[in-house]
């Protein structure tokens, strides 16, 4: 077999195309990001003209992902944890309706909140579905489990949740590559299951609730559960990552006496967890992220063991996992090698230098200062830096599009100037319904989608929505005369200003288009 240095993103990229794949879908978001990335530059992937442009959002992604599956070929659609929010609606029904080519849902979860809002775990979207999930602990399993997800999605004909997270995303492994398999024949559906209509819907979810059996079963009998004994004082279980953790502790620190259950392939193996209670009184369950498994192996065990684990605080609440962590619920005493320098200033991110969202928040503080209670409303970007120093700019960051809606419910309160800045890329993802909300009631707000040609924050993939945005505007029903478009630069900081006040104190929605290219993208273009 072929070896091969993979990141985690990579793995699964590489395993889904090497599994079949006949299209990706995705909306950037970190630590998914790389999968999509390297689908579009594998030579394979382009030999076979898989798809893989960029989606507007996660819910148009997991939907045209839906509909190739409905045509009989296997599709990918790629996330991270925030954007299972955004497709839950086409997710949820998707195991309703079923499947036909094999659909694997990619989900890229974020504990510490690296590049979040949140520490969400996807892991409770697959048991809310009730589909399989898998979990891959290293990206060989992440390579390995592409082809066998896809496999068992089609065998079930149903959706197979897989989840990684940060730190597996971001690190690299070697990984054994195998034989290619064909792409799936077209073959489109003929099911009467994808029309959910009540009666249809009915009868979906009863077959759905009968292949609960099938899918505990393939749990129960996967490769990718396991039981390793190293003794009988304490049971283990070890989701995903967390294995490689307690590995750590049992190789590096001399950890003995534990029988070790790991875990890579959900629903949780009822049997499996029950077999440790045989030998052992207590069972440290291991996972990052939130207290999933730890909540149902307590449901499990009964009283027949104590359960320890992030809710009674043997490992931490919060944050991700660390194999010091993992050592110190063994009783590791773990010496501190390192120590942050004391008595240095904080550093923290700032806007590159050179950046159009730099003149406009320039501009924009410059005329707030006049106005007794002007609110600016943020949104998911770059353009978030705005709330650091030295603008400190913003009031709110909510979630991917809130910008607009929140402007508009405050302006319905009586604020006043209420103002929403919005990035493009950000603005095609969820800021249009705000829009439109705000025109059907004449709000008296004041929109800036800061233009800068790209979805910047994610590295600089294309924009759904290039060259097209006051078109949009003006679509959903903003007056032209209010959708203005500036350039901002420094020499142009007179101009800004005064438009900035003028649509502020016009009254009703007004939009402005500051627009220049991403100092980062237009460095590369040049350098081509």
């Amino acid at each position: 077999m072929e070896k091969t240095l993979l990141l985690g993103d990579e793995a699964v990229a590489l395993g889904a195309i090497y599994a079949g794949l006949s299209g990706v879908y995705a909306y950037p978001g970190t630590p998914s990001t790389e999968i999509t990335e390297f689908i579009q530059n594998n030579p394979l992937a382009k030999q076979r003209n898989i798809h893989s442009k960029w989606s507007t959002n996660e819910k148009t992604a997991m939907e045209a992902a839906l509909g190739m599956s409905y045509a009989g070929k296997r599709a990918l659609v790629c996330m991270k944890h925030v954007g299972m929010n955004v497709c839950a609606d086409a997710f949820i029904n998707s195991a309703v309706t079923g499947v036909n080519g094999g659909l694997v849902v990619l989900a890229a979860d974020d504990p510490s909140m690296h590049s979040s809002q949140n520490e969400q775990d996807s892991r409770f979207y697959g048991k809310f579905a009730m589909i399989p999930i898998f979990e891959p602990s290293n990206q060989q399993e992440a390579f390995d489990m592409m082809k066998v997800a896809f496999e068992l999605s089609e065998k079930l004909q149903e959706p197979v949740l897989m989840r990684v997270v940060t730190r597996l995303a971001h690190s690299r492994a070697a990984v054994e590559i195998d034989d290619v398999k064909e792409m799936n024949a077209f073959n489109p559906s003929t099911s009467r299951g994808w029309v959910l209509l009540p009666g249809i819907a009915k009868k979906q979810y009863a077959a759905l609730i009968e292949k609960q059996t099938e899918i505990k079963a393939a749990a129960e009998k996967s490769v990718y559960n396991r039981t390793e004994n190293y003794g009988n004082d304490l049971a283990v279980v070890a989701c995903g990552i967390g294995y490689n953790y307690v590995k750590e502790a049992v190789e590096n620190y001399g950890v003995k006496g534990i029988k070790l259950l790991k875990i890579s392939q959900y629903p949780l193996p009822e049997q499996a967890v029950l077999s440790l209670t045989k030998d052992c009184k207590k069972i440290l369950v291991v996972e990052d992220g939130q207290p999933v498994v730890e909540e149902d192996v307590k449901r499990i065990v009964g009283d027949k063991a104590e359960v320890l684990g992030r809710l009674t605080g043997d490992l931490p609440r919060q944050g991700e996992l660390t194999p010091d962590a993992v050592a110190q619920a063994f009783g590791v005493k773990i010496e501190e090698d390192f120590k942050p320098a004391q008595n240095l200033a904080n550093r923290p991110p700032q806007l590159c230098q050179g950046c159009g969202h730099r003149d406009v928040y320039g501009a924009l503080k410059e005329v707030i200062t006049k106005y007794e209670n002007a609110r600016v409303f943020g949104d998911i970007g770059c353009y978030t830096l705005g709330a650091l120093p030295p603008f400190q700019a913003l009031a709110s960051c909510v979630d991917m599009g809130a910008s607009i809606t929140m402007a508009k419910g405050a302006a319905d309160a009586g604020l006043f100037p209420a103002i929403a800045v919005i990035g493009d890329s950000t603005f095609t993802h969820s800021g249009m319904t705000g829009l439109l909300d705000a025109v059907n009631e004449n709000a008296n707000i004041t929109v800036i989608i800061s233009d800068n040609l790209t979805t910047g924050m994610t590295g600089g993939q294309d924009s759904a929505g290039l060259n097209k945005y006051e078109a949009i505007c003006i679509g959903l029903g903003v007056d032209p005369q209010h959708v203005r478009v500036v350039v901002p630069m420094p020499k142009n900081m007179p101009e800004i200003t005064r438009i900035i006040e003028e649509e502020i104190n016009y009254n009703g929605v007004s939009v402005i288009i500051p627009r220049r290219e991403c100092m980062q993208t237009l460095k590369r273009h040049k350098k081509k």
